[in-house]
C-alpha cells in the first residue's frame, strides 16, 4: 500500500511505480520521436511477423483446441467458485458486459472497412468479384471469430478459476499458482502484473485513440464540425473519458453493466435497421453461405501460414498475424473483465457464452454491413464505396448515405460509438486500477479518476504528435511474450483442474455405516412426517448441537481444538477444526426449504403434506461440496458422519499432490 501526500492509497508499490515509469516513458518516447520510433518498433514487429509468425497460428491454434476439450471433458461441471456458488449477474446482462469489452469500438470501425479492404486487396484481385466477396466475408469471419474468443476465453477462464475456486486475488499472477506456489506473492508475480498492466494501458490507449478518430470524422461528414481538428479530438477525449471516470466510480453492478445493456440494444437496433431497409433477402443468404464456407474452411483457415503464396504473405502478416498479436495484447484487459463477471458459472457454460455466442454476433452483424456495403458497390455506388477502402474513418457514414435516413443512423453510430468508448474505457479503468492494487476490495475514488485522466493526457499527447502508431507496434510486439504466459495459464490450469476432480472424488472409507437397523420404527415415523420451520430449527439447535457438543468434549480429550458456531436467519450450525497450514475443517446443518409437487400433495396413498413447503436440516462443507438430508440421523449418527468427513479431511490433506488445493490462501482471501 502506498501513500500520497498522506491521501491514502491502495496502489501496490511493487506493481504501481514500474508500470507509471514504463507507460509514460513509452508513451513520451513515441510522442516526442514519432517516425524514429515508430521505424525501430515497426521493424521489431515486422521481425517477430515475418519470423516467428507460426509461434502466434500454434499459440491460438492451442487456445482454441483446449477450450473445445474442456467444453467435453469431465471438467466441465467445475464452478467457477464454490460449489453452491450462483452467477452474480442475469445471462443477459453477463454477455452484454463481456461483449462489449470484447470487441467494443472496433465492431463498428472494421464492420464495413474489413470486408471492403479485403474485396479491394491486391491479393484477390484477379479473382471474379463474387469470389473476392466471399473471401472477404471468410477472413472477416476467421479474424472476428472463435479464435479470437479462444484467447480471451483461456485468459479469463484461468482468472475466474484460480479467484473464485482458490479465493486468491484476481489477478493474472494467481494464474501460476500450482508453477510457483507462494513465489506468485513476491518479484515473479510483481513482474507478471506490471506486463499485464501496461498491456492493458497500451491496448487501451491505442484502441480509444481510433475511436477518437472515427467519432471525429463520422461529425466533420455529417457537418457538426467543420473540420477533423486536434481541438475537436480534445473535447471528444475530455468529454467521453469525463463520462467514463463517472461510469467506474459507479461500479460494474451500475454503471458498467447499465451501458454494456444499453449497447447491446442500440446494437441490435442498427443490425435490424440495416438488415430491414438493406439487400435483405441478400444478406440472409449471404450469411447461410457464409457460415457454411467458415465451417467447411475451419482447419484449413487454422493452420495456413500462406507459405507457399508469397504474394500473400505481406496480406497475411498485415491481417491475421496482427490481428493475433492484437487480441493477445487485449487479452489481460478483457480476460480480466471477463473473469470480474463470471463468478458461479461452470466452465461449460463459460465457454459456450464465451466462445459460442459473441462470435455467432460478429458473423451476422459482419455479414449484414460487410455484404451489404459489397453489394451497395457493385449494384448503387459504382466501386466509390470500394474506393474508400483505404479511409476506414470514414468509411462506416459513407456506407450509410446509401441507406435511408442517413443522418439518423449517422447520428445514431456516432451514439454506439461513444457508448462503446466509455464502456470499453470504464471496464479498461477498473481493471487498471484492480491490477495495480492487486485486487484490493475497496479502492479511494481518486485512483479511478487518476486513471481516466493518465488514459486522456497520454492519447491525446500520442495523437497529437502523431505517435499513436508507435504504441500500436508496442503493443503488437508486447503480444509474443503474453502468448507463451498464457500457454503456461493451460498447463497451470490442467494441473489444478486434475487435482480439483481428484479431490472431490475421493470415497469415504468403506468401514463407516451412515444408517444402522436400531431405531427403523422412530425412523419410518419420521419419513412419513413432513417438517416445518420450527421443527427444523429445533432438530438443529437440540439434537445437531447436542451430537457437537459431545463430539467437541471427545475431540478435545485427544488433544484437538474444535469450535462450534451457530448462526440465524436461516438458523445453522457447525463444527470447526482450525488449521494453520491447511483450509479449516466444517462440518455444518442448515435448515433448507424445498418445494414439493403438486401431485404429491394430492396423491392419497403418500404421506400427508398441508402445503407445498417443507423444511429439513441439510448438511454443508467447508470446501464447497454439496450436502445433503440429515433429518432422519440420530445423535449418534450424526457424530458418525462427522467423523466419517473428517476421516476423509485428514485422508485427503495427508496427500502431498493436494497441496495447493487445500492450502490456507483460500481461509487468508475468504470474501
Amino acid at each position: 500500500m502506498m501513500k500520497f501526500k498522506n491521501v491514502q492509497s491502495t496502489f501496490n508499490k511493487g506493481v504501481t511505480i514500474p508500470s507509471l515509469i514504463f507507460i509514460i516513458g513509452t508513451c513520451f518516447l513515441s510522442a516526442l520521436f514519432p517516425k524514429p520510433t515508430e521505424n525501430i518498433l515497426n521493424q521489431i514487429k515486422q521481425f517477430i511477423f515475418v519470423n516467428l509468425n507460426w509461434v502466434y497460428v500454434w499459440a491460438v491454434t492451442l487456445f482454441v483446441i483446449f477450450l473445445v476439450y474442456l467444453l467435453f471433458s469431465k471438467y466441465a461441471n467445475i464452478k467457477l467458485g464454490a460449489n453452491d456458488s450462483k452467477p452474480e449477474y442475469s445471462f443477459f446482462s453477463w454477455i452484454s458486459m463481456l461483449f462489449a469489452a470484447g470487441m467494443g469500438i472496433g465492431l463498428i470501425y472494421f464492420s464495413v472497412a474489413e470486408p471492403m479492404q479485403h474485396y479491394s486487396s491486391e491479393v484477390f484481385a484477379d479473382n471474379h468479384y463474387v469470389s473476392r466477396a466471399k473471401q472477404a466475408q471468410l477472413y472477416t469471419f476467421f479474424h472476428w471469430g472463435i479464435h479470437a474468443w479462444a484467447i480471451y476465453g483461456v485468459v479469463g477462464l484461468s482468472l475466474s478459476y484460480f479467484a473464485y475456486r482458490y479465493r486468491l486475488p484476481l489477478s493474472l499472477r494467481s494464474c501460476f499458482y500450482p508453477l510457483l506456489k507462494d513465489k506468485i506473492n513476491g518479484k515473479w508475480g510483481n513482474a507478471i502484473d506490471v506486463f499485464a498492466l501496461c498491456c492493458t494501458f497500451f491496448g487501451l490507449t491505442t484502441t480509444l485513440g481510433f475511436g477518437v478518430v472515427q467519432i471525429s470524422s463520422g461529425l466533420n461528414i455529417l457537418h457538426i464540425t467543420a473540420e477533423n481538428s486536434f481541438t475537436n479530438q480534445v473535447i471528444i477525449v475530455i468529454s467521453l473519458i469525463s463520462l467514463s471516470v463517472f461510469s467506474a466510480i459507479s461500479g460494474v453492478d451500475k454503471g458498467v453493466k447499465i451501458l454494456s445493456n444499453i449497447n447491446i440494444m442500440s446494437v441490435i437496433v442498427l443490425l435490424l435497421f440495416v438488415l430491414i431497409l438493406g439487400p435483405t433477402v441478400y444478406l440472409i443468404g449471404s450469411f447461410t453461405d457464409g457460415l457454411g464456407n467458415y465451417i467447411n474452411n475451419f482447419f484449413n483457415l487454422t493452420f495456413n501460414t500462406h507459405v507457399y503464396e508469397k504474394n500473400a504473405l505481406p496480406w497475411f502478416y498485415d491481417w491475421t498475424i496482427l490481428y493475433w498479436a492484437w487480441w493477445i495484447s487485449w487479452s489481460p484487459y478483457v480476460g480480466l473483465f471477463i473473469a470480474r463477471i463470471s463468478k458461479g458459472r461452470t466452465i461449460r457454460e463459460f465457454i459456450l457464452a464465451v466462445l459460442v455466442l459473441p462470435t455467432l454476433f460478429n458473423f451476422i452483424w459482419m455479414s449484414v454491413f460487410g455484404n451489404s456495403a459489397i453489394w451497395f458497390d457493385l449494384n448503387v455506388a459504382n466501386g466509390n464505396l470500394s474506393a474508400l477502402a483505404s479511409d476506414p474513418d470514414a468509411l462506416m457514414f459513407r456506407f450509410l448515405e446509401y441507406m435511408p435516413l442517413s443522418t439518423v443512423t449517422g447520428f445514431f453510430v456516432i451514439a454506439i460509438i461513444i457508448i462503446f468508448f466509455v464502456t470499453s474505457a470504464d471496464s479498461g479503468i477498473f481493471v487498471m486500477n484492480s491490477i495495480a492494487t492487486k485486487n484490493a476490495k475497496k479502492s479511494p475514488k481518486w485512483q479511478i479518476i487518476f486513471w481516466g485522466i493518465l488514459l486522456a493526457v497520454l492519447s491525446l499527447l500520442l495523437l497529437n504528435a502523431g505517435g499513436l502508431k508507435a504504441l500500436q507496434s508496442m503493443t503488437l510486439i508486447t503480444a509474443l511474450p503474453f502468448s507463451i504466459i498464457v500457454l503456461l495459464f493451460i498447463v497451470s490450469l490442467m494441473k489444478a483442474l486434475i487435482i480439483d476432480q481428484k479431490y472431490y472424488d475421493t470415497n469415504f472409507s468403506a468401514s463407516t455405516v451412515p444408517w444402522s437397523g436400531e431405531f427403523w420404527k422412530e425412523r419410518l415415523k419420521n419419513i412419513v412426517s413432513f417438517k416445518d420451520n420450527s421443527s427444523v430449527d429445533h432438530f438443529i439447535k437440540v439434537k445437531t448441537k447436542e451430537a457437537f457438543t459431545e463430539l467437541q468434549q471427545e475431540f478435545a480429550s485427544n488433544g484437538i481444538e474444535a469450535k462450534i458456531n451457530q448462526y440465524e436467519s436461516p438458523v445453522r450450525i457447525e463444527i470447526e477444526i482450525h488449521q494453520g497450514v491447511v483450509n479449516n475443517f466444517i462440518y455444518g446443518v442448515e435448515n433448507k426449504v424445498k418445494t414439493v409437487s403438486e401431485y404429491m400433495i394430492n396423491e392419497e396413498n403418500l404421506p400427508d403434506l398441508d402445503n407445498s413447503k417443507t423444511h429439513y436440516p441439510r448438511s454443508y462443507f467447508g470446501d464447497g461440496r454439496e450436502g445433503y438430508d440429515v433429518q432422519y440421523f440420530t445423535k449418534n449418527e450424526l457424530i458418525s458422519d462427522v467423523l466419517k468427513h473428517y476421516e476423509r479431511f485428514l485422508e485427503i490433506v495427508s496427500e502431498e499432490r493436494n497441496e495447493m488445493f487445500i492450502s490456507s490462501n483460500a481461509n487468508q482471501n475468504k470474501e
